[in-house]
């Protein structure tokens, strides 16, 4: 048994989602004790929660697995290019098995909050059932999108209709997939979103539904998935190019499979630009968006083209104009917020049972036991599906009440904004540590891909402090400053800016507008961390076990010099 001066476990970790048991993963091969807490009933993070019907990737299914495991790369086959939430669910728990990952995680368990117990230091967390587990050190991995936003929709509560969220879909206790017994056939339907999960939610409603009606408040830019399934004989060729695959991600400042082209959209002819627009158009993937003219995703004009090329392709494919032009965005600029790819998303609205309804011109007013009321009439409904997005990157850390030096509460010291050093500490809270949390460079991200750079850069960390018997890590104040504002400087320069959007947080009513991601690409975050490892991990208070007095004075401040790094 513990003592009351030492802690249950090295590490806690919070979520067993794809970063999770990557961390924990990585964590065991250092020698550490790890104890993992995750809310669901098992692993898979957001392909654990999220089972609406026509949940999609977006990201190729062969960029989505873990590099390391080799074994899963060379025996597990993908069906599609982009596999269903089901599939991919599937391979985490596979993952799972085969690496013994269940065996150090308390399923549901919620974490309340973390208090830091200065004079032993070491980290209290407060679990949803009244316990409380100790660690040394506490990293979250608590997803970008897993905090759902629950707009103030008066009435909510009142219908007497069947509800879902997209994000809390009713799960098959028997399967991977969502509650069988869903349908929307013979149904008068409602969904309203029309993002990224709404989009997928409505190309299957739309198949079977008497009725679906479309409530959009914000339209997308939206583009073509080219979805295809793929065979044993592509399989085979897919494996026998996983290195090259991997290395065309990591060069990617995304994390996916295609590179930004070094040519301007404006150093070519009309007829060469169409050109490639139309073929990336009819290829699969994020071509279009991140494979394009490195200048279509910057504020000017050859963006202004690749819009008005989308907008064309959405009304030649949408036959009332008056429809189609509502299904065009005028509030944002092409690649401003994140792009959806889509499965005849468009086609829907041709079909006799759909109809679309613009929000901006009649509100729903409020919910009642028949269904929505807008400002122009009643609408009657039998079923409503809220697609209305997230709180990203930090609504499930500000979820827990995570309190640090001098009886410091994270969620006050980032009243104004969050600040952190390289998304992954924030100072006044040693040994807490974020994979994801606001500024990292894998948040704007194919997760798998960047985050898996991160979690390897924290191990060695770590593997440096065992070694050296350190146990108090802390960013200084003056690096988390310069890298907090470092990040706003760069993003104030892209298009993510120039709208209200999840990136900037201003999507949840009285969220401070504040860009959280990271816009300078994975390639430049990447090599920031290594240069800082290089330099003794600059940024970083690092104090040994038998040095207790040479932790952070009362008032707050580090003794001893710290060296903060020069970017």
């Amino acid at each position: 048994m513990p003592t009351a001066l030492q802690p249950q476990y090295d590490f806690a970790i919070i979520g067993a989602g794809l970063t999770g048991m990557n961390q924990m993963y990585q964590l065991r091969s250092i020698g550490a004790t790890v104890r993992v807490f995750e809310a669901g009933e098992d692993v898979g993070g957001t392909w654990h929660w999220n089972r609406y019907p026509g949940c999609t990737l977006d990201s190729e299914s062969f960029t989505y697995g873990y590099a390391f495991a080799k074994d899963m790369l060379q025996d597990w086959n993908w069906s599609k290019r982009y596999a269903s939430q089901p599939e991919v669910l599937s391979y985490f728990r596979e993952f799972a098995d085969r690496y013994d990952i269940r065996k150090d995680v308390e399923f549901n368990t919620r974490i309340l909050s973390a208090r830091y117990d200065e004079r032993h230091n070491l980290w209290e967390l407060e679990k949803d059932n009244g316990e409380v587990a100790t660690a040394r050190f506490v990293i979250t991995a608590v997803g970008l999108l897993s905090e759902p936003l629950d707009p103030p929709i008066p009435g909510k509560g009142d219908f007497k209709g069947e509800a879902y969220n997209t994000s809390s879909w009713p799960r098959d206790p028997d399967g991977l997939g969502g509650l069988p017994g869903i349908s929307f056939a013979g149904k008068r339907v409602a969904v309203i979103g029309t993002g990224s999960t709404g989009i997928q939610v409505i190309q299957e409603v739309a198949k079977t539904a008497d009725e679906l009606v479309v409530l959009q408040r914000d339209a997308s830019w939206a583009f073509p998935l080219g979805n295809e399934s793929l065979d044993a004989e592509k399989m085979a060729e897919i494996r026998s190019r996983y290195e090259e695959i991997f290395a065309t991600c990591d060069m990617s400042p995304g994390g996916f499979y295609c590179l930004p082209q070094m040519t301007s959209a404006l150093d070519v002819t009309p007829e060469e630009r169409r050109t490639q627009f139309e073929a990336l158009y009819e290829e699969s993937g994020f071509g279009l968006w991140l494979g394009n003219y490195h200048d279509v995703l910057a504020p000017g004009e050859a963006n202004r083209l690749l819009g008005e090329f989308v907008a064309e392709k959405i009304r030649q494919r949408v036959n009332d104009p008056a429809v189609a032009d509502v299904l065009i965005p005028k509030d944002h600029v092409f690649g401003s917020r994140r792009v959806p790819l889509e499965t005849n998303y468009y086609e829907v609205y041709n079909q006799d049972n759909v109809r679309l309804v613009d929000l901006m011109k009649t509100p729903i007013m409020r919910i009642n036991d028949e269904g929505v009321e807008l400002s122009s009439g009643q609408v009657d409904l039998d079923m409503i599906v809220y697609a209305t997005g997230f709180k990203a990157v930090r609504g499930a850390i500000d979820r827990i009440e995570i309190v640090g030096r001098n009886g410091e509460k994270l969620s006050a010291k980032w009243q104004d904004r969050p600040v952190t050093y390289l998304g992954v500490q924030s100072s006044g809270f040693p040994n807490f540590f974020m994979q994801l949390g606001p500024y990292h460079g894998a948040t704007f991200c194919n997760i798998p891909r960047c985050v898996e750079h991160s979690v390897t850069w924290l191990t060695e960390l770590f593997r440096r402090a065992r070694e050296q018997d350190v146990d108090y890590i802390e960013a200084t104040p003056e690096a988390e400053i310069k890298w907090t504002d470092q990040v706003a400087e760069e993003a104030a320069q892209s298009l993510f800016m120039t709208t209200d959007s999840f990136i900037t947080g201003s999507n949840a009513a009285g969220a401070a507008r504040t860009f959280l991601f990271y816009a300078s690409g994975n390639p430049t975050y990447r090599q920031i961390i290594s240069e800082i490892a290089a330099d003794n991990y600059a940024g970083f208070a690092m104090l040994k076990a038998e040095a207790p007095d040479a932790r952070p004075s009362p008032s707050g401040g580090l003794m001893g010099a710290v060296q903060t790094p020069d970017h």
